[in-house]
Order: C-alpha cells, then sequence, then structure tokens
C-alpha cells in the first residue's frame, strides 16, 4: 500500500512536470537518452525516464530495433576505464581493486536501464521492452548481451523477497480475473463459469505471486485440485462438478495441474520453484489431511522428438522410436496404441536429454524442482493440443517432501532422474 501511494505520488509529480523539462513536439530518442544518462536532478531524471519510455511505445518494429543496436553498440564500458582498472587490480589484487574492476568493466547500458526504472509504471513498461528485445534475439543473436544485461537487473528486481503470494478466488478483482483467464497457457478457461469452477469450488485453489511494482498483474499463477487419489485425466478435473458438500478434511491429494507464466517478458527468471514450494506450505497448514502432492502435466515435446531424429538418441530409442513410426498412429487409434506409447513416453522422458537434463521443458522444471516421474497416463488429454502434443499422454510428476532437497541435488550436480520403481519393467537401458 504505501509503495503504491509513493509511485502515485511521483506519478502526480511527473505529470506536472513534464511540460517543463519537455521540448516543443515529440522529443527525440536520442536527445532523451543523452539527457538521461547526464548530471540532472532527480526530477528531471525522473521525467526524462518516463518520456523515453513513452516514445519507445510509440516506435515501430523498426524504430524498436534501431534502439537496442544504439544501446548495444554505444552503451558499453568504456576500455580504457576497463584496462586502468584491471591494470591497477593486476598490480594489486585487493578486494577495492577488485570493486573498482567490476563498476569499471559494467556496461553504461545497465545504468540506462536502472535510471529508466526509477518513473513510475517503469517496471511493466521493462518488462514489455524485453519482450520486444527476446523477438530479436533469433536473428540477431548480436544483441544477446542486452538481454544478459536485462536478466541481471531482473533476478535482482524480480528476487524471490519481493514476490507476493495471493490466493485467487470468486472475490479477486475482476482485473486480476480477466487476466488469469487470457493468460492460462496450459487449459484453456473457455469463460467466466469455467474461471468460477476452477478457483471457486470446495476442492479447488488457485494461487498467484505478484511484485507491488506491477499492479494487478500476475506473474505466474498455479491451478490445484484437492481429491482422494491422484487423477489420471484432466477431464476428471476439468469437469468435476463437486460443490459444497465436500468433505475438505478427507482430501489426501493435491493435484498442481496447470502452472502459467504471465509475463513473456520474464522468460528465464525463475518463479515456479518458488511458488509450487510455497504452496505446498499453504496446502499443508489449511488441509492437514493431505500427503501427497503431485503435478498431472502434459507432454509437450514428445510428439516433435518422435517425429525426428536426433544424434542423442540411444540405439535402443532409435529402434523404439521406428517401431512406433510403423505402428501408423493417428488420432483415431490412439487408444488401440496406448501401452506402446506410455513405454516410449516414459523412455523420452528418462532418456531423451540436452546435455545431462531431460528434452522436455515440463520434464526439466519439475525434475529440477527436486520432484520424480511417478505414474505415466495413457489417454490422459484427449483434446486437440494434448493429441497433438503427446497422442493424449500425460504424466505425474510426485513432489514427495522427505527428498524434494536430495532429488533437486542429484539431479543439478549429475543429471540424476528418481522415479518410481514400478516404471522399470518399461524403460529401456539407455
Amino acid at each position: 500500500m504505501a509503495f503504491n501511494k509513493f509511485q502515485d505520488f511521483l506519478g502526480g509529480l511527473v505529470a506536472r512536470q513534464r511540460d517543463r523539462f519537455s521540448k516543443n513536439g515529440a522529443p527525440d530518442i536520442d536527445d532523451l537518452l543523452d539527457r538521461l544518462m547526464g548530471n540532472i536532478g532527480e526530477v528531471s531524471a525522473i521525467v526524462a525516464a518516463r518520456e523515453l519510455l513513452d516514445v519507445y511505445k510509440g516506435l515501430g518494429d523498426e524504430g524498436k530495433k534501431e534502439f537496442f543496436f544504439n544501446i548495444e553498440q554505444n552503451f558499453n564500458a568504456a576500455p580504457a576505464s576497463v584496462k586502468l582498472a584491471f591494470d591497477t587490480y593486476d598490480a594489486d589484487p585487493s578486494s577495492t581493486n577488485l570493486n573498482r574492476l567490476y563498476h569499471a568493466a559494467e556496461p553504461r547500458r545497465v545504468e540506462l536501464l536502472r535510471r529508466l526504472n526509477q518513473t513510475p509504471g517503469a517496471t511493466h513498461d521493462l518488462v514489455g521492452i524485453r519482450k520486444d528485445l527476446l523477438g530479436l534475439l533469433r536473428d540477431h543473436p548480436e544483441l544477446s548481451a542486452v538481454d544478459e544485461n536485462f536478466m541481471h537487473l531482473f533476478c535482482s528486481w524480480f528476487s524471490r523477497g519481493f514476490l507476493l503470494l495471493q490466493t485467487i478466488d470468486w472475490s479477486t478483482s475482476a482485473a486480476i480475473l480477466n487476466r488469469i483467464i487470457r493468460y492460462e497457457a496450459v487449459h484453456a478457461i473457455k469463460d467466466w463459469d469455467d474461471l468460477r469452477s476452477r478457483v471457486d469450488r470446495p476442492n479447488r485453489r488457485c494461487f498467484a505471486f505478484f511484485h507491488p511494482a506491477l499492479t494487478d498483474e500476475p506473474l505466474i499463477f498455479v491451478e490445484v485440485a484437492l481429491s482422494n487419489e491422484i487423477p489420471g485425466s484432466i477431464d476428471s478435473i476439468l469437469n468435476d462438478e463437486a460443490e459444497g458438500d465436500v468433505d475438505t478434511t478427507k482430501f489426501t491429494t493435491a493435484t498442481f495441474y496447470s502452472i502459467s507464466n504471465c509475463q513473456p517478458g520474464l522468460k528465464n527468471i525463475s518463479f515456479g520453484n518458488f511458488l509450487i514450494k510455497q504452496v505446498v506450505q499453504e496446502l499443508k497448514a489449511d488441509f492437514p489431511s493431505i500427503k501427497q502432492f503431485v503435478t498431472l502435466s502434459p507432454i509437450p515435446g514428445f510428439k516433435r522428438w518422435l517425429d525426428s531424429d536426433t544424434e542423442e538418441d540411444s540405439a535402443d530409442l532409435v529402434e523404439l522410436k521406428a517401431q512406433m513410426r510403423s505402428l501408423d498412429i493417428v488420432v483415431d487409434n490412439v487408444a488401440e496404441h496406448e501401452e506402446a506409447i506410455r513405454k516410449l513416453v516414459l523412455n523420452y522422458l528418462l532418456l531423451a536429454k540436452r546435455g545431462k537434463y531431460p528434452l522436455d521443458p515440463v520434464a526439466r522444471f519439475h525434475l529440477g524442482n527436486g520432484a520424480q516421474v511417478h505414474q505415466i497416463h495413457a489417454s490422459a488429454d484427449l483434446s486437440d493440443k494434448g493429441l497433438a502434443q503427446s497422442y493424449g499422454v500425460m504424466v505425474n510428476y510426485l513432489y514427495d517432501l522427505g527428498y524434494i532437497e536430495r532429488n533437486h541435488e542429484q539431479y543439478v550436480t549429475e543429471g540424476n532422474i528418481e522415479f518410481n520403481d514400478k516404471l522399470k519393467s518399461s524403460l529401456l537401458k539407455g
């Protein structure tokens, strides 16, 4: 609340002062960059930052690309200052000289981003600017250094200590609920009735992380189903019509069935691991009877992997993929080949790797958090999306609270993947 009041105060100050500090006509973005990075007073800097952000919003695609190339080429550290600081440190490697080298080597665009962020609403704008930058990286990898600078600052600005966990229910503001509908990325929310069924039933919970600088903008949210057993299909969750007569003291299982990142500009800034662990603690406090924490997760990379050949695949995997292709599986005959599909999905999750980590992005996320592969379910998601991604197969990842940290450490250091012993009979040697 205090933060928002201060932001409102700054916003009013900027609105009152813009006419004083702005030139006649539309300000030039290069002039604003020079002014912002020059020796000006605090109020002038706040106004210049807001003007620069507003001018950026009005740029076309080409203008935005020119902006990024400008700060990549012209807002680096000064080579002479870096060399002098390095020579000084080389002669006397003290902590003081190391700090001087660190500051000398920092690109000027990092300070530019800091100064931009001092004006009201800037954090939201900068997240949007990074989204634009990410869209350019594939064709312009030379801009990756600029993205690294955004990442460096965002990791600080969006650190765990600044995140606020909020329960999303039917009393949550309409602005936030509307964004939950829009940002849902795993199982689309059809309408407001569908949303209400996910947040307003006694066996449903929804939690989201927020940041004080992004008003009413969730960063990430998770939808949870409470039950007495581990679900084997998404329909059993989405089409459940449990109402107020449910005995909430008898729940034994919490299933995380949808996790959606809401801000593309915060890609690779990790929130999900903190979210799940904090939600587990919230659920344990509210429902002491719950002992099992699992996911019901999609397998987005499976079909794409099956349809391609990679040098990393073992001979056994290559042979198994060839057998699958020979079955000529299509949407209409998935049910006839459930066992074969389930077996290959398991081997894909455990043996298909990028380096020492799983190829599948959802598997990397949950296994990296310390979960284990628990059950594989065929015909678990027969939506068009589910069939296109994985022939309808879904997976339960189990968060065994007694082993999460051990699993995480073994995964990070060795790439070790824990899985249910009952699945061993379907696993190739790799």
